[in-house]
């Protein structure tokens, strides 16, 4: 459509309701305050008699949110989810001790999200998974590239970080000279490409035409810092309920529930919804043991689900939630169960419906994809460290009974010496739609610290940070924290700076797609 001589034409097409009395040219400075589309009829053609500035001060502005013959016929989406629960036995990730699968407490799924406008597509996928390996990335990628045309760098795929999933390996790793439960890995991470390749195949083929919104609420108290200090001057990791030693946290925590809202053209209520993706920075580790569970993120679904109707898929990327967790250390009950999601799903579900209150229509753009890769240098390792570090694991196979930290410092000592002084060399992924909506990959468990300098940096209005994107290197901490020690200092595999390089290449980024 073309603007011209100060006035937008419009088109025949567009004209739904004859009982609309909006006159053939609508002044552009009208343009601004109307939201929706502008249903017009041709009053000009008849009455000629009428003054045409009569007729523009007469027109009847309809907000009608994003009819599918309007603006946002430019914009179509498409999403799918598709089975992703590993077999019964295979060996479950989170933990520094071994664990089977003995049964599932819900599904785990790779959920796609498919956005095309402006020619373009991308695709969004998340996985009920503790993480995602770069050559599972790279494979699904490629596949999905060949499979569907969507370029493979516009392709973000994040993991939620449930506890309570598979553990993963490298495709293509010799299997032969594994035990059992290891070749359970092995064929699962071989399989997994193909799975998320499909859920984006499917999201794909159920492209339709949609409206987006966007909304940002609030979850206060649920969401913490596990890192304080201390009385005696250290800095505790999840220090216990109820600490008298306790003074404050380390640091912030990030409330924000951010969210995107898509739904059929003229939606008038909930059941006619598409999909929300919402994002929200807090670890997924509430349910322990020894069954397979999605976690909060799988029970959000469900608590949106029941309010929008079974067609309607939820996506939860997480936010950097390298130091937060959901344990609230003043409040003496128990939050270690598998209970405890549904307690979290409730609470944060609350604040996803309050957020929609306060959605706002997504005005329609381009979509753009770019990434950076950065180098990340690796922490100092002595060879005696490499050597006690052996000597650990030799004689300690299980996490408890003050073993902890032990097995903590053993397995970084040995995956650092491993690189043999390489440094890693990480991708962060902007996806922006227009220029108001950009989702952030990065590639690891960063510190809020990190995310919150990234957002208040970013130029883009809406800034959705997903970690564990396209890889992980573990934890990532802003630099204060590696002086401060405990636990995921410790246990980082990267060097002090690592999260404001990453900061750096993510803002760069961000400025570069927002031009």
């Amino acid at each position: 459509m073309q603007i011209a001589n100060g006035n937008l034409p419009i088109p025949n097409h567009q004209i739904a309701n004859p009982k609309c009395p909006v006159p053939a040219f609508i002044p552009s400075a009208l343009l601004p305050t109307t939201k929706g589309c502008i249903l017009a009829y041709r009053y000009k053609q008849m009455n000629p008699l009428w003054p045409e500035f009569i007729l523009a001060f007469a027109a009847v502005i309809v907000s009608c949110g994003f009819p599918s013959d309007c603006a946002a016929s430019e914009v179509r989406v498409g999403v799918a989810m598709v089975d992703i629960t590993p077999p019964p036995g295979i060996p479950m990730a989170g933990y520094y001790h071994e664990r089977g699968a003995d049964g599932v407490l819900d599904p785990l799924y790779s959920k796609a999200m498919v956005i095309e406008s402006g020619g373009e597509r991308a695709a969004l996928v998340v996985l009920d998974l503790i993480s995602i390996r770069r050559a599972i990335t790279d494979n699904a990628r490629a596949a999905i590239e060949k499979t569907t045309g969507i370029k493979a760098g516009s392709v973000m795929i994040s993991a939620t970080h449930a506890h309570t999933g598979p553990e993963l390996t490298d495709p293509g790793q010799v299997a032969s000279v594994l035990p059992e439960q290891k070749r359970l890995v092995i064929d699962y991470s071989e399989g997994l490409p193909g799975r998320i390749v499909e859920s984006v195949r499917l999201a794909n083929e159920r492209l339709q035409a949609a409206q987006l919104a966007v909304a940002e609420g609030r979850c206060e108290d649920l969401t913490f810092n596990r890192r304080y200090f201390m009385r005696d001057g250290s800095v505790g990791w999840n220090p216990g309920k109820r600490n008298a030693n306790i003074v404050m946290p380390a640091g912030p925590s990030d409330t924000e529930v951010k969210l995107l809202y898509v739904e059929r053209p003229g939606a008038n209520g909930p059941t006619q919804s598409i999909a929300t993706y919402v994002n929200f920075a807090m670890h997924p580790d509430t349910c322990g043991g020894n069954k397979i569970s999605a976690d909060w993120p799988g029970a959000l679904s469900r608590v949106l689900g029941g309010y929008h109707g079974t067609n309607h898929a939820t996506l939860v990327a997480n936010g950097t939630c390298g130091n937060l967790n959901h344990v609230d250390t003043s409040w003496a009950w128990p939050q270690g169960t598998a209970i405890e999601q549904h307690r979290i799903a409730t609470i944060l579900g609350a604040s996803v419906f309050q957020a929609y209150k306060h959605l706002t229509p997504l005005a329609t753009g381009p979509i753009h994809a770019k990434s950076q890769f950065v180098e990340l240098e690796l922490p100092h390792t002595t060879t005696e460290e490499v050597q006690e570090a052996k000597q650990t694991l030799d004689a300690t196979k299980d996490d408890r009974d003050g073993n902890f930290m032990k097995l903590v410092r053993a397995n970084r000592a040995l995956d650092i010496a491993a690189r043999q002084g390489k440094p890693y060399r990480v991708e962060v992924q902007v996806i922006a739609l227009g220029k108001d909506v950009a989702w952030v990959s990065l590639p690891g468990e960063i510190f809020v610290e990190l995310g919150l300098a990234i957002k208040k940096r970013s130029p883009f209005p809406h800034t959705f940070l997903v970690e564990l994107a396209n890889e992980s290197v573990g934890y990532v901490p802003d630099r204060r924290s590696y002086s401060e020690g405990n636990y995921e200092p410790e246990s980082a595999r990267c060097a002090a700076g690592s999260g404001e390089k990453l900061v750096e290449a993510a803002v760069t980024v961000l400025t570069e797609l927002h031009k």
